[in-house]
């Protein structure tokens, strides 16, 4: 059983038996936010706080005690217009800090993303906002809120965070500041009292806290023409008891060369990190006491290394992840690799097990459990008593249902190349033939597909589709030769890869050829529209969702940004700017285009549908493009992902019945 889910259906203000009643809704379902996300444990570990998503693209910030000696309570709100609550957590037993995202128009209709870190009570009382306040005086806009990079655990209710310091010309008063840049400061979240433990510094990018209140690592930016951003980084560290910066390592973002700081170990006086064996990214420490011994902690033969993984208010790293078929654990702490083996087979759900958070003694553990076939549910282990309980699900609206498998699969690229995929065929469809079909592409293009729950896949599987996610050459995670320039400089590679996807399923029977369709979201978005100028017909039908169309615009999205001349370099110059948009071939498209897009996108500026859509129109070919107003590159509202899905379901379902 399932505990504690009334109390989240009342905030969110919904009734289990009305809901029952109601017939299934697969588009409002699939498309329905997260009901349960973010969900963090106490110090005591006697509460949780989670993110509750109410109505379309609300969210509520829910603090719950597991006593039962309070009601849940709703301490923060956001509207999703253009305020959304996300990454909150504990500073004390009493108090939750909340980094909340959103984006304001600037000149010329430039959309401005903006962060800010807001303390509350956990009963919602006595709201602060931690991050500087702007003035009418101050030099420019203070989009970054600001980081918490230490929760400074022996005290109560205080952290060390980021802030931005903007010079400001208020002059003849006390307030007036020439300071500028990023600099750290000790910050009480109930009465803002304040003091520098770092003073800003024009060039500092990022500062890295040792969990005890000490920074140990710094990172250092170049710059270019005054304000544009150089790929590499410059990280220095400082040795315990000293104030003094020593060189530490360079990072080239593109070429993800060099060592890349991530956290800190104050007892063994290390930091972890990621750096490259040959051509894949591989975990490693560093020494910090001067001798800079460098130490080897994992390296995959096949795959980069994900990431580092933490627990508790220290953030003490406990292992790294990677992914090859699945994901993959490595623990450096042989108990919590024990305990984690343990509750796996306890949980037997044949999913990944994730340690989420732990109380300071880390006796209470808040676990999450997710597979294919389960969005994923929230547990509470207590490590005394070895009593695990069932504590809420993260998508209630698919509960009780039927969820497709997802295999993984290679298939052979024309070069001979396997291409790793993801196979989702619809629930009890175990040897499908001659089904409508989809290649859903993902974004990025520097990412990849995971094995496990995807709302979009499932969608589409729940609604008689085989589903193909193609891990393209261009992929994050599998290394430099994999990732080849990227998949804007290497599009033909990448694109190939997406079109032998199709011709894969055609191959093997899975597909009816007449019934294969596309769609895909940001990158993939320009996946599916390029792969319908290169190869026209193969795909009867393409849904693009916030594409990219026109590689030489794009570049120019970015030009009055700091990291301009890294999107250049990205992008890159050259024929392929011309032959790998597909705004400018549009006439080359044969088949049905479906396009959606958000208003306050920044990611990929919504003229790159509304470009698309011009030169579909110019070229008399059949399409319809969708927007949303108000909303970014993720539609983080649910009846608007419900809407995408609804009309995708339609409109492909019309293609490849001749309809359009």
């Amino acid at each position: 059983m399932r505990i504690f889910l009334t109390a989240l259906l009342v905030l969110a203000g919904a009734s289990v038996h009305a809901e029952d009643a109601k017939p299934f809704d697969a588009a409002a379902a699939f498309g329905a936010l997260p009901s349960v996300s973010g969900m963090r444990l106490s110090p005591d570990g006697k509460s949780v706080s989670y993110i509750a998503s109410t109505g379309a693209a609300a969210s509520l910030l829910v603090t719950y005690d597991l006593t039962g000696s309070q009601k849940p309570v709703a301490a923060l709100s956001g509207d999703g217009f253009p305020d959304r609550i996300r990454d909150c957590y504990w500073v004390s037993n009493q108090r939750v800090v909340c980094q909340v995202f959103g984006i304001m128009k600037g000149g010329d209709a430039e959309l401005l993303p903006f962060t800010r870190l807001v303390a509350v009570d956990r009963g919602g009382g006595n709201a602060k906002v931690l991050s500087h306040r702007d003035s009418d005086w101050q030099h420019g806009l203070q989009l970054s809120g600001g980081e918490v990079i230490d929760w400074l655990p022996d005290e109560d209710g205080a952290v060390l965070m980021t802030r931005v310091y903007i010079p400001d010309d208020h002059t003849g008063t006390r307030i007036a500041s020439t300071d500028r840049g990023l600099g750290v400061d000790r910050v009480d979240t109930r009465t803002l009292q304040s003091h520098a433990v770092e003073k800003p510094v024009a060039d500092v990018d990022d500062y890295v806290s040792d969990g005890r209140g000490t920074v140990r690592v710094i990172a250092r930016g170049s710059r270019v023409q005054g304000f544009q951003e150089s790929p590499v980084e410059h990280f220095f560290y400082r040795r315990q008891n000293s104030r003094d910066w020593q060189p530490l390592s360079d990072y080239n973002v593109l070429e993800r060369s060099g060592f890349y700081p991530v956290s800190i170990d104050h007892d063994r006086d290390l930091v972890y990190g990621l750096k490259k064996v040959d051509g894949r990214i591989a975990a490693y420490s560093v020494a910090l006491d001067g001798s800079m011994k460098e130490n080897l902690l994992y390296a995959d033969p096949q795959v980069d290394v994900e990431n580092f993984f933490s627990l508790g208010r220290r953030q003490r790293a406990v292992g790294i992840s990677y992914v090859t078929d699945y994901r993959h654990a490595v623990y450096f702490d042989s108990d919590m690799e024990r305990l984690t083996r343990s509750l796996a087979r306890a949980l037997s759900r044949g999913g990944h097990l994730n340690l989420v958070d732990a109380s300071s003694d880390e006796q209470i553990l808040l676990v999450s459990s997710s597979s294919d076939e389960d969005p994923g549910v929230y547990y509470l282990f207590n490590r005394g008593t070895k009593e695990m309980k069932t504590f809420l699900v993260m998508r209630r609206e698919l509960e009780g249902v039927k969820l497709a498998k997802v295999k993984p699969v290679t298939y052979p690229a024309k070069d001979g190349t396997l291409i790793p995929g993801y196979l989702t065929l619809p629930a009890g469809a175990e040897e499908a033939k001659g089904l409508p079909a989809l290649v859903l592409p993902h974004g990025g293009p520097n990412a990849r597909d995971v094995w496990g729950f995807d709302w979009l896949a499932q969608f589409f599987a729940a609604r008689g589709f085989a589903v193909l996610q193609p891990n393209y050459r261009g992929s994050a995670g599998y290394g430099d030769a994999w990732l080849k320039q990227n998949g804007f400089k290497s599009w033909r590679t990448s694109i190939g890869d997406v079109l032998d996807a199709g011709h894969w399923m055609i191959s093997q029977g899975i597909a009816d050829p007449s019934k294969l369709c596309i769609l895909g979201w940001s990158y993939g978005g320009y996946a599916a529209l390029q792969s319908a100028v290169v190869e026209p017909g193969l795909f009867k039908a393409v849904v693009a969702v916030a594409p990219v169309v026109d590689l030489g615009n794009f570049k120019e999205e970015w030009r009055h940004w700091s990291n301009f001349y890294i999107m250049q370099d990205l992008v890159g110059d050259g024929p392929h700017i011309e032959e790998g948009s597909p705004a400018r071939h549009a006439d080359k498209i044969k088949v049905p285009v479906l396009l959606f897009q958000g208003t306050l996108d920044r990611n990929v500026s919504i003229k790159q549908s509304r470009l698309m859509d011009a030169r579909l129109s110019a070229a008399s070919v059949k399409h319809e493009f969708v927007t949303f107003e108000g909303l970014d590159h993720e539609l983080a509202d649910s009846n608007a992902r419900t809407t995408l899905l609804r009309k995708s379901d339609e409109f492909l379902k019309a293609a490849i019945a001749g309809g359009h």
